[in-house]
């Protein structure tokens, strides 16, 4: 089924092209969010008539990308992680990570926009990151993965708990148990039962 984007949707394509997409793909997920419409003669009339709007827009996009790409490839990111005895990182370093982090340095970026080599970095070093910013742009990322001992506390002795009774027993030595509580008084209210004699 051919549709026209409105939006840009990576990595189907950018606002005002033609794609051939599935018909499902298009009713169940593009139609409702108004990220495409059908393709057909007068939706072809409006992009025509929004050509130039639509290509100034990706002209000021392609802008920004470049400012963004010099932007990151002049940072370098430095992340502190803990590590083992063998130099290995407790977890690993994601594509989310990253994103987060270039979040703190004001860059917003999609995690899926970054590609690190082989999904995750698992040691300590320096890599190279792929960040996809618009069309063919993309910057190249220089990730710094330190690592931090991680502080390994020694286990201390948990307290000894005694069981309940042995600890009311010995609380009170000699004293009996508490024998059950009396049964209360019959009421004034009810008759005494006559003896039969």
């Amino acid at each position: 089924m051919k549709v026209i984007l409105n939006k840009d949707l990576s990595p189907l394509g950018e606002e005002g092209d033609v794609k051939d997409v599935a018909k499902g793909y298009a009713r169940n997920y593009l139609f409702p969010r108004g990220i495409a419409v059908p393709y057909t003669d007068r939706t072809v009339k409006l992009f025509e008539a929004r050509r130039e709007e639509i290509e100034a827009r990706k002209a000021e996009k392609r802008k920004d990308a470049a400012g963004i790409k010099e932007k990151i490839e002049a940072l370098e990111l430095i992340l502190t992680m803990p590590v083992g005895a063998n130099g290995k990182l407790y977890g690993a370093v994601t594509s989310q990570t990253v994103a987060d982090e270039l979040g703190k340095q004001g860059f917003q970026v999609e995690r899926k926009r970054i590609e690190l080599p082989g999904n995750s970095f698992k040691s300590v070093g320096k890599y190279k990151v792929a960040v996809k910013l618009y069309e063919s742009a993309a910057a190249e990322l220089t990730v710094v993965v330190q690592g931090q001992p991680l502080k390994v506390e020694t286990p201390t002795a948990a307290p000894v708990r005694r069981d309940r009774r042995r600890r009311d027993e010995e609380a009170a030595p000699g004293s009996a148990p508490e024998a059950p509580a009396e049964s209360p008084a019959p009421d004034a209210a009810q008759e005494p039962v006559a003896d039969k004699e």
